[in-house]
């Protein structure tokens, strides 16, 4: 039995903090003194401490009786918190997805003598150790991963719910989104090609480009084909463009009536209400990763699909329940299996033995079920 810190109480940071309490001795902490509540009521074994962590400037005394710490805080707040653990010299597991180089921390944790496994979530986050799984057994050329979060009955104008700080979600539709094609790095804006898909057990979807490579644009420079795109019901994607190239996601500020606002700030403000997901609404996480290649001297294709929903008996979101306990299985395996100092992505940690088969497992434990289809290609497909 370890001793776990969890640095948030939101949808994710609570899954994983009741998922871990079933093994080991947790403690959930947050700033909103009504999300640690809900918690405790829930699992009274997991202790609660009320600590703003953006703005105190060291970890060191917060997190000293811990063995392992699990960041799953807002993604603006993710680089700046990993930074923390790591000077206060722990081992870590983020689920914070932050936008922000995460090899740029690596020398820091190597010289503190820590690890962490970043971009612990769905995807980015399992669709990479599944693709550094299959990176050990075949020769990959194309990998994509086809990700989208919804809500179960439609809400116009957006068709929307988010489980993520808006915030987050509007600078990842306001930044670029880079793909390879040909072995070559492409860049282009987020929310473009967009295009509809027939996803099975769903129904038509549009896919649009999102910036959701991340490290794998570093650690898997082989693979000449690689692109993730956002998953959304038909019509989100204009929506977002007309407010985008009116201005709305600006992030310099204008004036007026002598206030200075940001433009993006207010908009996220905004579509917080209309994407609040609401009491009792149910929500579902679909995802569709696709990899080939050259495989005992067979082109060879593997199609990992998932469908989740809410649970219902617990109370717990799919988008919660897919993103949590992805990070929450890594850490029982890193508890067994400990890293070597630095920033470890989750394609690396993939790529070890027993690893990819361990958290399939775990997660099938907890009724999260990828159907996995296995082809041989010929000319013809």
């Amino acid at each position: 039995m370890a001793k776990i810190i969890v640095l948030g109480a939101g949808l994710i940071g609570r899954a994983v903090a009741l998922d871990l309490a079933e093994a080991h001795q947790v403690c959930s902490v947050d700033l909103n003194k009504k999300a640690l509540a809900k918690i405790q009521k829930e699992n009274s074994a997991v202790e609660t401490i009320n600590f703003d962590l953006a703005k105190s400037p060291d970890y060191t005394e917060l997190l000293a009786p811990f063995d392992l710490v699990i960041s799953s805080v807002p993604g603006y707040l993710g680089f700046d918190t990993l930074k923390k653990i790591l000077l206060a010299g722990k081992n870590a597991v983020d689920a914070s997805c932050f936008p922000e180089n995460c090899f740029d921390l690596d020398h820091l944790a190597k010289k503190n003598n820590v690890y962490a496994v970043v971009d612990c979530g769905l995807a980015p986050g399992m669709d990479n150790i599944i693709l550094g799984h299959l990176d050990t057994k075949m020769e990959v050329n194309r990998f994509e991963c086809l990700v989208g979060g919804l809500p179960v009955k439609r809400h116009w104008p957006f068709n929307f719910r988010s489980l993520f700080s808006p915030i987050d979600l509007l600078h990842d539709y306001n930044g670029p989104a880079r793909y390879v094609e040909n072995g070559e790095l492409v860049i282009k804006d987020a929310l473009s090609d967009c295009e509809l898909m027939d996803i099975k057990r769903v129904g038509t979807l549009e896919a649009f480009n999102t910036d959701g490579l991340r490290t794998l644009i570093k650690t898997m420079q082989h693979i000449p084909y690689m692109k993730e795109k956002t998953l959304r019901y038909p019509g989100h994607c204009e929506y977002l463009q007309v407010l985008k190239s009116s201005g709305f996601f600006d992030t310099q500020p204008i004036e007026l009536n002598g206030m200075e606002f940001s433009p993006i700030d207010v908009s996220a403000k905004i579509l917080e209400r209309d994407w609040a997901l609401g009491n009792n609404e149910e929500e579902l996480t679909v995802v569709r990763t696709t990899i080939e290649g050259e495989e005992n001297g067979k082109k060879r294709r593997y199609i990992y699909r998932l469908l989740d929903k809410t649970d219902k008996d617990k109370g717990i979101t799919s988008m919660a329940r897919t993103n949590g306990y992805t990070a929450t299985a890594v850490t029982n395996f890193i508890l067994k299996k400990p890293l070597e100092s630095g920033i470890c992505a989750p394609e690396t940690l993939g790529a070890i033995e027993g690893a990819f088969k361990f958290i399939l497992q775990y997660l099938e434990d907890r009724d999260i079920n990828y159907r996995i289809e296995e082809s041989t290609l010929t000319d013809k497909n």
